[in-house]
C-alpha cells in the first residue's frame, strides 16, 4: 500500500497587477487587476514505503509547493492527497507526529541557543519518552558528528553543522515520512558528501519514505532510484533516473590514450571530436552505435585504454527541461 497518494493535486495562488506610478497606486484603491497563477496543475502519483524519491524541476517549477502541501503548510486549490492515510491540510497531531520537512532555505533551531535547547523543545512537542529521545540523540549525533557542538549556539556554527542539527531536529521523533527541500543547498563538497551519505544509510536501515529535491544533481544521482520531474506545475516524467538517461540521451561518451599518436583527422569516423591531443581523445557517439563504433576503436587505433560513459546527468536533466519547454 502507498504511503503517499496523490490524486489530481492543484494549487493556484491569487495576486494583483499594479502599474508603476503615485497616481497608479491611487487608482489602485478603487480598481486592481487580478490575475492567477498556477503552481501545480493536476499532478498525480504514488510513494511506497521505504523509497527514496528524487523530486525535480527548475526555479517555479512547483516542487516546494507540492512538499508544503504534503506537509500541510498549504491547503489545495483542488485535488486529493493521502499521507499515512491522514489528509495532510487537516493537520491533525497523529499525522504531524509521524513526518518531518527540511527545508535547507530555512531554519527551525533557534538562532541564539544552543542546538541541545531546541532538540529538548522539539522533545517536548513530540512527547518523546526520555530513554528513546537519549538514545536517538547519541545515534544522530554520532552518525552526523555533532556531539562536539550540541552546547555551541546555532548562530556560531558552519552552515555545515547547522544543516545537520536541522537534520537531527526533524530526525527526532522517528518520522515515517521525511521531505528534504534542498538539503545541501550552500553546502561546500564535503559536507554534501557526508548529507548524502547520512540520507542514503538512514534511508536503509530504518526504511523511512523520503521525498528529496535538490538542484544538486550528484544528490539525485547518489540517493534517487526513481524521479519524479515536473517543470511549470506539471509532471512530465516518473520513473528511473537509468531510464530517463536512456530515453532522454541519444549520445555516449568515449574516453581512450593511445601507445602512439594519433592524428584528430582518423577520429571523425568513430564520432564527433569532442577533445583531442596527440595521444588522448574525447568522442561523442550515438547510443545505438556505441558498441559497434568502440569495437572499430580497438581494431583500428593503437588504444592503450578505453572508456565508455553515459552523459553527465546534469546535462541529461538539463535536456529535458529544454525539451520539455520547447514542447509547450
Amino acid at each position: 500500500m502507498p504511503i503517499i497518494e496523490v490524486r489530481h493535486l492543484r494549487k493556484n495562488y491569487t495576486f494583483h497587477k499594479k502599474a508603476p506610478g503615485l497616481w497608479n497606486s491611487v487608482k489602485s484603491l478603487w480598481h486592481r487587476e487580478t490575475l492567477t497563477t498556477e503552481a501545480v496543475k493536476d499532478i498525480s502519483f504514488t510513494v511506497e514505503e521505504g523509497e527514496l524519491v528524487g523530486f525535480l524541476g527548475p526555479n517555479g517549477a512547483g516542487k516546494t509547493t507540492t512538499l508544503k502541501m504534503l506537509a500541510g503548510i498549504l491547503y489545495p486549490t483542488g485535488g486529493e492527497a493521502r499521507v499515512l492515510g491522514y489528509t495532510p491540510w487537516e493537520r491533525k497531531p497523529a499525522y504531524q507526529k509521524q513526518f518531518s520537512i527540511v527545508m535547507g532555505q530555512k531554519n527551525q533551531l533557534w538562532w541564539d541557543l544552543p542546538a541541545m535547547e531546541s532538540f529538548l523543545l522539539n522533545k517536548e512537542i513530540y512527547e518523546i519518552p526520555d530513554q528513546r529521545f537519549s538514545a536517538t540523540i547519541d545515534e544522530l549525533t554520532e552518525l552526523l558528528d555533532l556531539k562536539d557542538v550540541l552546547d555551541v549556539q546555532v548562530r556560531k556554527l558552519s552552515l555545515g553543522q547547522r544543516m545537520k542539527a536541522e537534520l537531527t531536529a526533524a530526525l527526532l521523533h522517528r518520522p515515517k515520512v521525511l521531505f528534504l527541500d534542498e538539503p545541501t543547498i550552500g553546502l561546500d563538497v564535503v559536507s554534501q558528501q557526508k548529507m548524502r551519505e547520512f540520507i542514503k544509510k538512514y534511508n536503509e536501515q530504518k526504511k523511512t519514505t523520503i521525498m528529496l529535491t535538490s538542484h544538486y544533481m550528484e544528490d539525485v544521482a547518489a540517493l534517487a532510484k526513481r524521479v519524479i520531474i515536473i517543470d511549470q506545475g506539471s509532471i512530465f516524467y516518473d520513473g528511473s533516473l537509468s531510464g530517463l538517461v536512456t530515453k532522454v540521451n541519444e549520445f555516449k561518451t568515449v574516453r581512450m590514450t593511445f601507445r602512439t599518436a594519433v592524428p584528430p583527422s582518423n577520429l571523425s569516423n568513430f564520432g564527433h571530436v569532442v577533445e583531442a591531443t596527440p595521444t588522448t581523445a574525447t568522442l561523442r557517439v550515438a547510443r545505438s552505435e556505441a558498441t559497434s563504433q568502440t569495437a572499430k576503436i580497438l581494431q583500428q587505433l593503437p588504444v592503450d585504454d578505453i572508456t565508455v560513459e553515459e552523459e553527465p546527468i546534469d546535462d541529461v536533466i538539463r535536456q529535458v527541461f529544454l525539451n520539455q519547454r520547447r514542447a509547450t
